[in-house]
């Protein structure tokens, strides 16, 4: 826990000297508050609408798509920032759905405060079980299969005023890649308890009522959404409003990472990444320094060289992928000759070799930080008690060095895709770190890793261990993984746009920036919401599903073991406990002591299967 304050202190300091390099800490200071919140704004209006959100109104058919769908955001709609920049719409519009992680948003003028919300007996946070009530008045249905999801609501705790105050509505476990799914919304009541009337547009919809110009091509798609609301015994008539949207598919959210992977790989000469063999050579290196951390330990500095699929590579570029086609569906492609220098640190226990060759475990460490963190003393102590190796390498996109960039990233969130890329590669980077230990002809061959002239390291079997967002980054790189199959998520979660960063203390100094580039506080969790459909790209949220039994192409399957801090102020236990849902894992029980003030979160982790026996060979 000591490290982790430290690094968070560091990566504190690493943003500020960044803000005041870049000039946002004096942009913001002055920002004022938009005086017309957009969350007033109505579908089909003159005024362009971006709620609710996500929703189908926003795409277009494209036959070329596995979902038949395209996204097609209203540009005009777009939040702006106070230097006059709308959030570009060009790299949302290559998706062919959205987030499976969604938060459904809309505003509900009425439905603005907590006893509005009380009086509506919406399903909440803390007993999900009433998801499925007879008669919830949110609700969530699976068009395909006409299945209730598993959902919860709240109002945006982070908004001052009624006019700014959204609805949002989660799944708590994510929703299925490629499926649609409709939102209803119904007997809704004020803080008087009044039943809340639909706006006008949608009455028009649901009442079958002559449809202005800008409406009649709904009529179709909300015949669909009636009648799926209809076999569910869900009454037209009840309802405030309703809407449609889907989810993007498996390979959209996914191929960008699986192509770079595969062909960075075929570069060492292994093809087949599903069949559990180290084939090809080992990727190049270079040790620049060993050293003594302590009589039990010594570590072992370097580089290594890796295929890079950005435009610029290195710890602090500030640009994304390289494609050669504009197609939509166009993958990354590595520029003739460009490769990137990734930093990499081991420490071995003097245990090592004597008599046994040590384990190999990549280490993932925490946010903003870097591969030095491998030192920190939780891990030195599992070295040195459990005789295991641990190598680590920089998260590019989310490491010290890009500290700056996703600072500005956050004032103009038209860049943000950079970031997403870069975390992407960052993946592969450590792919590459986890080949280099497990090749015979890779550190087991260098003598810094020798003991007496034998192998101080067992490279039959690697491991994966982080931390934090070593926890949260590891979920999506344990998803893609060829060369270990077992993981354990410290601190774990996913969603960093709709769950985690609202609820982290680490989002403060991001926020500031956010909140004084885009001063409309009711845009605020749709903001979130819009970044995550390109985040999912490079956030476990996009790969959970593929995770453990159900693994992407050309992948082994994995065990995953998540560690969970009760309470924690820097990875929400509830974005850890959709994780679990969605990956299919089994809790412990009881996990928590109901003695206690923690008696209310006692369905934290509804849903999910408890062990009834050990020892358990599943994920948990």
């Amino acid at each position: 826990m000591l490290a982790r304050r430290v690094a968070r202190s560091r990566w504190i300091c690493l943003l500020l000297a960044g803000l005041t390099a870049v000039g946002l800490l004096a942009a913001t200071a002055g920002a004022t508050r938009s005086a017309t919140p957009a969350a007033d704004c109505q579908p089909f209006a003159k005024t362009p609408c971006l709620l609710p959100f996500p929703n189908n109104l926003f795409t277009v058919r494209d036959r070329t798509a596995p979902t038949g769908l395209r996204v097609h955001m209203p540009a005009s709609a777009m939040p702006m920032n106070t230097k006059g920049q709308r959030i570009s719409v060009a790299d949302y519009d290559r998706n062919d759905g959205f987030s499976p992680g969604s938060a459904a948003i809309v505003h509900v003028p009425g439905l603005d405060n907590a006893r509005a919300f009380q009086r509506t007996g919406a399903v909440g946070l803390l007993d999900m079980s009433q998801a499925f009530a007879k008669r919830q008045p949110i609700v969530i249905l699976d068009e395909q299969t006409g299945r209730r999801q598993l959902i919860w609501s709240e109002l945006d705790a982070n908004a001052t005023s009624p006019q700014s105050t959204d609805l949002l509505i989660h799944p708590g476990k994510n929703f299925t890649d490629g499926h649609t799914y409709v939102v209803a919304l119904r007997n809704l009541h004020n803080a008087s308890g009044r039943t809340i009337a639909a706006p006008s547009w949608f009455a028009k919809l649901r009442d079958g009522r002559a449809l202005p110009a800008a409406e009649r091509s709904q009529s179709g798609r909300y015949a669909r959404i009636f009648n799926t609301l209809s076999r569910a015994g869900i009454a037209r008539s009840s309802l405030y409003e309703a809407w449609d949207f889907t989810i993007a598919s498996r390979q959209n959210l996914t191929s960008r990472l699986l192509a770079i992977r595969n062909d960075a790989f075929a570069q060492l000469g292994d093809h087949n990444l599903a069949d559990g063999k180290v084939q090809g050579r080992a990727p190049a290196y270079t040790i620049t320094g060993t050293g003594t951390l302590t009589p039990q330990l010594q570590k072992v500095e370097g580089t290594f060289t890796v295929p890079c699929y950005l435009v610029t590579c290195g710890a602090s570029a500030t640009t994304g992928f390289h494609y050669s086609s504009r197609k939509p569906d166009a993958l990354p492609t590595q520029i003739s000759g460009n490769l990137a220098t990734a930093p990499f640190e081991c420490i071995i226990p003097s245990s090592a070799g004597n008599p046994l060759p040590a384990r190999l475990s990549l280490y993932g460490h925490g946010l903003l930080g870097s591969h030095t963190e491998v030192e920190a003393s939780n891990v030195e102590a599992m070295a040195v008690e459990h005789n295991m190796v641990f190598c680590a390498t920089d998260w590019w996109g989310l490491a010290s060095g890009d500290t700056p960039f996703d600072a500005g990233a956050s004032g103009n969130l038209s860049v943000f895709e950079t970031v997403v890329d870069r975390l992407q590669q960052g993946v592969v980077n450590t792919l590459y770190l986890g080949r280099l230990m497990i090749n015979n002809a890779g550190f087991a061959s260098n003598p810094a890793f020798t003991t007496a002239g034998h192998p101080a390291i067992d490279t039959s079997n690697l491991f994966y261990d982080g931390n934090s967002q070593g926890g949260i980054e590891g979920g999506m790189t344990t998803a893609v993984a060829p060369d270990f199959r077992r993981a354990t998520l410290g601190v774990s979660g996913m969603n960093y746009g709709n769950v985690l960063v609202q609820r982290s203390t680490d989002f403060a100094p991001f926020a500031k920036i956010l909140q004084g580039s885009y001063p409309d506080q009711s845009l605020y969790p749709v903001i979130l919401d819009v970044i995550q459909q390109l985040w999912d790209r490079g956030d476990p949220d996009g790969y959970a599903q593929q995770m453990t039994s159900n693994p992407l192409p050309d992948t082994p399957s994995h065990t995953v073991l998540m560690q969970i801090a009760y309470g924690d102020h820097q990875v929400s236990m509830y974005a850890a406990a959709v994780e679990a849902r969605t990956i299919g894992a089994s809790v412990h029980g009881p996990a928590l002591d109901l003695g206690t003030n923690r008696a209310r979160d006692r369905n934290l982790f509804y849903g999910v299967p408890v062990i009834a026996r050990y020892p358990f060979a599943g994920s948990a």
